[in-house]
């Protein structure tokens, strides 16, 4: 009975994290956590990097084999998230191979940024 009880715990887990797509993260430079209600831009591939801007960390979203919910606006809410839970304020595209034969979900690598802007009224670099 213990067996069975085991391998019902090991199936359920395999099973929870099996369904989401793989993400492995590199924050090199980790800045303070943003607010949920400060903007987060995303640039896709084509789009050019403002100047004044500080590399927070990377973002690889894989698929896991077994993954749901990899859209390309579901990844991009979750590395919206992951930017504000390490002070970014740019998420960048930098590769993204969309859905195939071989993989039903697309696969992105991101870089974080934070901009660094100039306060005339306070004198103060963010």
């Amino acid at each position: 009975m213990k067996q069975i009880t085991k391998l019902l715990i090991m199936i359920t887990v395999i099973g929870f994290t099996s369904c989401s797509p793989k993400i492995s993260s590199n924050f090199a430079n980790p800045q303070p956590k943003l607010s949920i209600d400060e903007k987060v831009a995303l640039l896709d591939i084509k789009h050019n990097l403002p100047e004044n801007i500080v590399k927070v960390g990377e973002l690889r979203f894989q698929d896991s084999g077994f993954s749901t919910d990899c859209s390309f606006n579901s990844l991009m809410t979750q590395a919206r998230n992951e930017a504000r839970k390490n002070g970014a304020n740019i998420v960048k595209v930098i590769d993204k191979k969309k859905p195939d034969l071989w993989s039903s979900c697309y696969r992105l690598k991101i870089e974080l940024y934070r901009v660094c802007c100039f306060s005339l009224k306070t004198n103060h670099t963010c």
